[in-house]
């Protein structure tokens, strides 16, 4: 093979310029593998736990919602098939604010407390023989805010809600773009040059019968450090990533737990609803003025619909300790994240400790031919060291690194 455009050596070879080009793809192929394998347990531990918390935040909803349906049924029967409509847009809005949709918690905390009112009104503050017509159930509504029949739950929910909806929503996003990372450092683009000298330390040996040589560990690093040098860019942010991961987690629990505002949700809606009833003269005078009188249809107010024991068995085992559960959960996650803090800062030196470069003492391939140890010098990780790379030359950033690196710099910032 006098064509050959990599593997040239003054000794005789047994490639052809065909058989160089399969190797090239080979190598190529050889080195994604090995990258994907070295993260394939931080990558298991991130999604398997974003998975299981998502899944958690889902039965906490589901159970926030039965605990408040429950309240309406065993309190407020007359009127729990009405509210249970609102019951559940409410927690169909904590869901969607959670796992991600653009909505603000304010709204919607003050929608529901803005469609329960002609509810109560109906039922507990001016009861009649009748219902209220829709015109003036909507009147209602929309005189809420002015009215405040509730006092300062309302208020008090909001805080609440934004409070611990919004450090569980970050949690479960970064989680996410965790997993993106990875993602995208192991399914690299590589360069060239950089192809170029995978092959000529890889299977170059081959063409000179020596099937069996590995590369010397110096000859190695230089040349996955030049390959991975945008990876390594990544590290100082994957290290902040995981410190900020670690302190939001550490915020996550206690009074301001999602665990402990969606299970005492219920409590607040029956403060609201006795504050109402309390205050039920007073109040009735203020609706005259702003709706006037109260305008009636026939009644048709369904008892109690909702089935309390469906779900509940499921429901009771996880909500005895779910607060401690969820606790324990993103700790011993913290736990297992932490050792991958310097992840990306060893990554070169992993594969070629670890998988591609010959042991220390034995003879090895440096780049031309098998020799006792490496002469070159061995540079450093990271985009400025490799301008003095003696086997692989780099140029400029990857583009798909940058955006990786600016979406971890705001999720961090989240």
């Amino acid at each position: 093979g006098v064509d050959l455009q990599v593997c040239t050596s003054k000794n005789p070879t047994c490639c052809t310029k065909k058989m160089e080009e399969r190797y090239q793809i080979a190598a190529k192929q050889d080195m994604q593998q090995v990258l994907q394998t070295s993260s394939a347990t931080l990558k298991f531990l991130i999604s398997r736990n974003a998975a299981a918390f998502q899944e958690t935040f889902e039965m906490l909803i589901r159970l926030a919602e039965n605990y408040t349906s429950t309240l309406f049924c065993n309190a407020y029967r007359n009127m729990a098939a009405e509210a249970a409509v609102h019951v559940q847009e409410f927690f169909t809005d904590v869901g969607l604010f959670l796992f991600g949709t653009d909505a603000s918690t304010e709204e919607f905390v003050n929608r529901f407390f803005d469609t329960l009112f002609p509810v109560v009104y109906n039922h507990v503050i001016n009861p009649g023989p009748t219902d209220i017509a829709l015109e003036y159930a909507e009147c209602l509504r929309a005189a809420r805010r002015d009215i405040r029949p509730f006092g300062n739950i309302p208020k008090k929910a909001v805080g609440q809600m934004a409070r611990s909806l919004l450090p569980s929503r970050t949690f479960l996003q970064a989680l996410n773009l965790g997993v993106e990372v990875i993602n995208t450092t192991e399914h690299l683009h590589f360069s060239r040059e950089c192809r170029r000298a995978l092959l000529r330390m890889q299977y170059c040996p081959h063409c000179q019968g020596l099937a069996l040589s590995k590369p010397c560990l110096g000859y190695c690093l230089n040349i996955i450090r030049g390959c991975l040098a945008n990876v390594a860019e990544v590290d100082l942010h994957w290290q902040g990533y995981i410190q900020a991961l670690e302190e939001l987690s550490g915020a996550l629990s206690g009074a301001h737990g999602i665990e402990h505002v969606l299970l005492n949700f219920h409590s607040l809606v029956h403060s609201a609803l006795v504050q109402a009833q309390i205050n039920g003269p007073e109040l009735s005078e203020q609706v005259n003025k702003i709706c006037g009188p109260p305008v009636r249809k026939p009644k048709q107010s369904p008892g109690c619909s909702f089935d309390q024991n469906k779900d509940n068995q499921v429901l009771k085992m996880f909500s005895r300790d779910s607060e401690q559960t969820l606790t324990n959960r993103r700790k011993e996650f913290i736990r297992h994240l932490r050792p991958y803090r310097a992840f990306y800062s060893g990554l070169a030196d992993q594969l070629c400790v670890n998988e591609l470069a010959a042991a220390d003492g034995l003879p090895c391939w440096n780049g031309e031919d098998l020799v006792r140890s490496y002469t070159h010098r061995v540079v450093g990780s990271g985009i400025k060291a490799q301008s003095a790379n003696p086997e692989v030359k780099v140029k400029g950033t990857d583009p798909v690194i940058s955006q990786i690196i600016d979406k971890l710099k705001h999720v961090i910032q989240v």
